[in-house]
């Protein structure tokens, strides 16, 4: 299919793009920006009169709960829920049932993702066998069969000697270790941020020093082994001044935070809400504060949505027995448009876009992230100005918890396209 996008404005941070420009698509790639390819004649045509034409979100933590948890979720349900928040490519965590330790179950995986033609999805190979912290994977197997990286998802690596072997193989044949900075027994029961809404509330507290003294151990391993970390959802205050230092010391070091941290702190909490039940948890504004601050100065590289589906069963209880987790991907554009704009410069459009777009592309290795002639037509065409209240019932997710119930948020998906084709528009 042809398609013709106009009147829209392009933003394509990656370029330096912020301009109205029309986009020519087919074969699945951009054929041009601006003025058609000779000869081009459109199969369809979209007027963007008003609307941001940008790349298709990248989203660099979804889980989407195949295989093993499908009564939490599926495929089909997060799929569409990723192309109705703009999302064209997702990466998604190894700790599914069985956990993803084996090409085998990758390639189904992305087999079954490729079939459904709509979101991306590239796996994240298990870090360990069976995420237990043991025997390393057959990590250029996993590569073959479509991983992008490797992880042990929120399962630490008790023994440190395993930790450094890993990122030794890592480094000799270029793979990422994707890690969350999480001490194994520091806060291992805890709840809560250790603080005095913790101590109030009479919850367990997971301290920030679990966050710090992982995150010492991993950049000591990696001085000593070259290796490439990417380090899964940031937390805190301390942790940004330990990554920032970390980059200055020119560690191969990147780090994403999840959107829920970037706005929210232990304080909502509120009455034991169970929906703000998170992991890494909820931090105080301090924290939350120094997110922000990290993510407009570049030490912070991205922002995820840390798509976790929980059903009623799990959710709708006591807020200690709760599963963490919460809904996300329908919530990413939002929520970046809602930081950008209470912290950025000018409208804000063009930072937000860039911390979930271009910069996790290039953080997987992705190709998408960019709207130029030749790359993969995957885009995001939204209204900046549409206003929506968050509400259970309109979530594709299975998944319909989420501490941002009520919210009412700016930014909504008008149109998603992937490799070329239209697979989401809203009336």
């Amino acid at each position: 299919m042809k398609l013709h996008i106009k009147n829209g404005r392009l933003i394509d941070p990656a370029n330096g793009i912020d301009a109205s420009r029309d986009l020519y698509l087919a074969d699945g790639k951009i054929a041009a920006v601006g003025a058609a390819p000779a000869g081009f004649q459109a199969d369809r045509t979209i007027d963007a009169q008003g609307l941001v034409v940008a790349p298709g979100l990248v989203d660099l933590s979804a889980r989407l709960r195949e295989p093993g948890y499908e009564y939490k979720a599926t495929l089909e349900s997060e799929l569409q829920a990723a192309i109705q928040g703009g999302v064209t490519s997702l990466v998604c965590p190894p700790d599914t049932d069985p956990v993803l330790d084996e090409p085998g179950l990758v390639e189904m995986l992305r087999h079954r993702a490729r079939s459904m033609n709509q979101a991306h999805v590239y796996p994240l190979g298990a870090l360990t066998v069976g995420l237990k912290g043991q025997s390393l994977t057959e990590m250029a197997e996993l590569t073959d069969a479509g991983c992008v990286g490797f992880s042990q998802a929120d399962e630490p690596i008790l023994d440190t000697t395993v930790l450094m072997r890993a990122m030794q193989y890592a480094q000799t044949f270029g793979y990422t270790v994707w890690l969350r900075a999480q001490d194994a027994h520091l806060g291992r029961n805890g709840i809560a941020h250790s603080g005095p809404i913790a101590s109030r509330l009479g919850l367990s507290g997971v301290p920030v020093m679990a966050e710090t003294i992982a995150l010492y151990t991993i950049f000591e391993l990696m001085r000593s082994t070259g290796a490439r970390v990417h380090l899964c959802r940031i937390s805190s205050a301390a942790g940004v001044a330990l990554v920032r230092a970390a980059k200055k010391e020119g560690l191969r070091l990147s780090c994403d935070v999840s959107a829920h941290h970037v706005h929210l702190t232990d304080a909502d909490i509120g009455f034991f809400d169970s929906n703000a039940r998170m992991t890494p948890p909820l931090r105080s504004q301090r924290d939350r504060d120094a997110l922000r601050q990290g993510l407009m100065d570049g030490t912070v590289d991205a922002i995820c949505s840390d798509h976790t589906p929980v059903d009623d069963d799990e959710k709708l209880l006591p807020f200690g027995e709760a599963s963490p987790g919460a809904t996300g991907l329908e919530l990413l554009l939002s929520l970046a448009l809602k930081w950008a704009e209470e912290d950025g410069k000018g409208d804000g459009l063009s930072q937000a876009i860039a911390k979930i777009s271009p910069a996790p592309a290039q953080l997987a290795g992705l190709a998408g992230g960019r709207l130029e002639e030749g790359v993969p037509a995957d885009l995001c065409i939204f209204d900046p100005e549409a206003r929506w209240t968050v509400k259970a019932a309109a979530l594709a997710s299975q998944g319909k918890h989420t501490p941002f119930l009520g919210y009412e948020l700016r930014g909504q998906v008008r149109h998603t396209i992937v490799a070329g084709q239209v697979v989401f528009s809203r009336p």
